[in-house]
């Protein structure tokens, strides 16, 4: 009798109070709501300061990006003012990318917070170039992934602290000079430093009539080779079918520990971002007449794993030019966010080994090279290809951990601007940027993704 007397007594104190049983524990903390915006964009080659402009439609852009809880965008060049360990590559992706270390700082005005590395420029200036990079961006505050002292390290997640969870950033690339690979620890022997692989093989099915005639052409080229149903040449396996055709996988080894680190990534985290440079493409080329504007079939794998195993956002990027978006299993995975910063033709310096590719005397200036390499390229050369210079951003919104909307704007880096005008960007203006949705709405209809125009805005709703 006196026990239940007790536990009135504690129910008129509850409601007295204004207090219900139960509630006790139902305080929620901020950041396990699972409310996040994250602001995205693909390749900044930054070599110019940019926050002493004021154009409204580049502010505006600005206010989108620091708006987000969580900003991201892919950084291929490097940071650093030619030291004595930053030393150039015999082979690079290019252009030898370079920025002054202060520039850094342009992409957390601009309200960056998370940077990626692993792309085909990271090793240009070797080890040197890459660890001052990773400083300059730390110093700016920037979380920053993809370059480590060996593999593993370089597989690492960079994490950072947002209002609405600890986000984690995964950086790997497809393309790269092989010497830029990372390479595994060992009890006796150091790793190699480089960035995050993810290789890939490319598989060719060829008629029987085909198959014959290659396995002719390589026992004369090397006899005995050629034997057996499935055969490799070249880095490329050639086996026999009903048809011909070609498609790309991914390394089972890159893919496995890859996978693993997406998962422990979201032990640590409430989100997971997995990035990748990937200018490979695939599929069917019959719409363009090329591959530029269609992931390749290794990397669609790639980013449907790693959403199975936890990560909530594939981001892609390195063909310079939109690719489609695809909605998997809830999550958005963007095969290529082109451009966000495009400032490659205003890097300050080149080694000789870029003069003499084009064939330029020893006192050639900078600008000289730019010239020459501009012109032998011609039609395909980046300024004259008004694709690499129009590309959308991304705000992904989720609302109790799950995605509620992404809005795409689009924007114009400036295309038949001057050399010292084009490359950083703003919000297009109506016209151009219906012509840019509409293109993006295009690559996007294979994987069945639903987007829509909503004053100049893109819309994708699950």
């Amino acid at each position: 009798m006196r026990s239940d007397r007790k536990v009135w007594i504690g129910l008129l104190l509850f409601v007295f109070l204004g207090i219900i049983p139960g509630s006790l524990n139902s305080q929620v903390f901020e950041d396990e709501r699972g409310d996040m915006s994250f602001a995205l964009a693909g390749d900044a080659i930054i070599t110019r300061e940019m926050s002493p402009y004021r154009e409204p439609e580049f502010l505006q852009l600005r206010e989108i990006i620091q708006n987000a809880t969580a900003a991201f965008v892919n950084l291929e060049v490097l940071f650093h003012d030619y030291e004595d360990d930053v030393i150039p590559a015999a082979n690079s992706g290019g252009t030898y990318m370079r920025a002054h270390p202060k520039l850094a700082h342009e992409l957390s005005w601009f309200g960056f917070d998370m940077v990626s590395i692993a792309n085909n420029h990271t090793m240009d200036f070797g080890a040197g170039g890459a660890r001052r990079t990773v400083a300059a961006a730390k110093e700016a505050g920037l979380a920053i992934a993809g370059f480590g002292e060996n593999l593993a390290r370089a597989r690492q997640p960079a994490y950072i602290d947002t209002p609405g969870g600890r986000v984690a950033l995964i950086s790997i690339a497809s393309t790269f000079p092989d010497e830029s690979r990372a390479g595994h620890q060992r009890p006796d022997m150091r790793g190699r430093p480089g960035l995050s692989p993810i290789r890939y093989e490319t598989h060719v099915t060829l008629t029987s009539e085909r198959m014959e005639g290659l396995r002719a052409a390589l026992k004369e080229y090397r006899p005995g080779f050629a034997q057996g149903s499935t055969v490799r040449f070249g880095g490329v396996q050639f086996s026999e079918g009903s048809t011909n055709s070609i498609t790309t996988v991914p390394n089972a080894s890159d893919l496995a520990e890859i996978v693993e680190v997406v998962k422990d990534a979201k032990r640590q985290a409430q989100w997971v971002l997995v990035t990748s440079h990937t200018h490979e493409g695939g599929g069917d080329r019959s719409r363009t007449g090329n591959q530029a504007t269609v992931a390749a079939e290794f990397i669609v794998d790639v980013a449907r794993s790693v959403v199975d195993a936890g990560a909530d956002i594939f981001i892609g990027h390195g063909p310079h030019r939109i690719r489609g978006i695809e909605v998997y299993r809830g999550k958005p995975i963007f095969y290529s966010l082109a451009n966000f910063v495009m400032q490659n033709e205003t890097v300050e310096l080149q080694p000789h080994d870029n003069y003499a590719a084009q064939g330029l005397p020893h006192e050639a200036q900078p600008g000289e090279f730019q010239d020459v390499r501009i012109d032998r390229a011609g039609s395909s050369s980046f300024p004259a290809g008004k694709m690499f210079w129009e590309s959308v951003v991304p705000v992904v919104e989720f609302q109790g951990g799950e995605l509620a909307e992404v809005r795409l704007y689009p924007i114009t880096l400036g295309f038949q601007s001057p050399r010292p005008v084009r490359g950083r960007p703003m919000l297009a203006d109506d016209a151009l940027g219906q012509e840019i949705l509409e293109e993006l709405t295009e690559l996007s209809n294979p994987y069945g993704t639903s987007l829509k125009i909503e004053d100049g805005v893109g819309v994708i709703r699950p």
